[in-house]
């Protein structure tokens, strides 16, 4: 993988790209994470795929903009880091807020997309209950306890049967958490509140598309999960028997076969 810095618009961005394959895939991270979340996973993907890894801004080394990072910006930003590596066509891989951006992008980005694949994410936006507790983990961080995120998200990310197997996984993503900068995290935060529910849209394109869920989610039940399959006949589905939020850490092979054929168009 070559990393490079690139500006996207105004914005600089960090990025890494394998450079080789005739399709293009580019892996959006999550909450609380950064492009070294898919560095194994990487693996599985580029004898298959050209592979884009992006630092979205307020996470890994990507700047911090303003003091909230709504996932259209982010979804631009995405959009322009590619047109800048001169890729016109590519699919995009969402993980969670990963996946909103992914979504985001239908708005400008559209007739680049080739298939969007939402990695334990969701189409819709967040419920009242879902808000409070963003603006809980906000006020968290300006009180100076971010260590409280690092030590418990990361755990909830896991099926239960694999948090002793990957615990080395675990205390990765705690350290991703406590380097991230507070003012990113509050600003990711506050754009995931501002989010706005996109299943109807996604429905509405002719977009390839395939939802990876975990049966062990703890963010996103499985009930919540049949629901948004049910209302979209059209999508793929691939359900992690033995994952929770982490598939592609926990069921990486899986995971990888159903990401190579969906941007393969297979």
């Amino acid at each position: 993988m070559v990393e490079k810095f690139l500006m996207a618009g105004t914005t600089p961005i960090h990025v890494a790209d394998s450079e080789k394959g005739e399709k293009c895939v580019v892996l959006l991270h999550g909450y609380l994470e950064s492009m070294l979340v898919w560095e194994e996973f990487i693996e599985l993907l580029k004898d298959e795929l050209r592979v884009v890894v992006i630092d979205l801004p307020g996470h890994g080394v990507s700047m911090i903009t303003s003091e909230v990072h709504t996932m259209e910006y982010l979804a631009e930003c995405v959009g322009l880091t590619m047109e800048a590596l001169g890729i016109d066509k590519y699919s995009v891989v969402g993980h969670s807020m990963g996946g909103y951006v992914s979504l985001a992008m239908l708005d400008n980005y559209a007739s680049h997309l080739e298939s969007i694949t939402l990695l334990s994410s969701t189409t819709s936006a967040d419920n009242q209950e879902k808000c409070d507790r963003r603006r809980r983990e906000i006020e968290l961080i300006k009180a100076g306890k971010k260590n409280t995120l690092a030590r418990l998200v990361p755990h909830q990310g896991f099926a239960p049967e694999n948090v002793k197997r990957l615990k080395d996984y675990i205390e990765d993503l705690s350290e991703l958490i406590l380097i991230t900068e507070d003012e990113g995290v509050i600003a990711i935060l506050g754009g995931m509140i501002e989010r706005k529910s996109r299943g109807e849209q996604l429905r509405g394109s002719n977009i390839p598309h395939l939802f990876i869920f975990g049966r062990y989610d703890h963010y996103i039940p499985v009930e919540v999960a049949e629901e948004m399959i049910a209302q979209d006949p059209k999508a793929e589905v691939l359900w992690l028997e033995h994952s929770g939020h982490m598939g592609f850490i926990e069921e990486p092979s899986l995971c990888a076969e159903a990401i190579i054929a969906m941007a393969k168009g297979k």
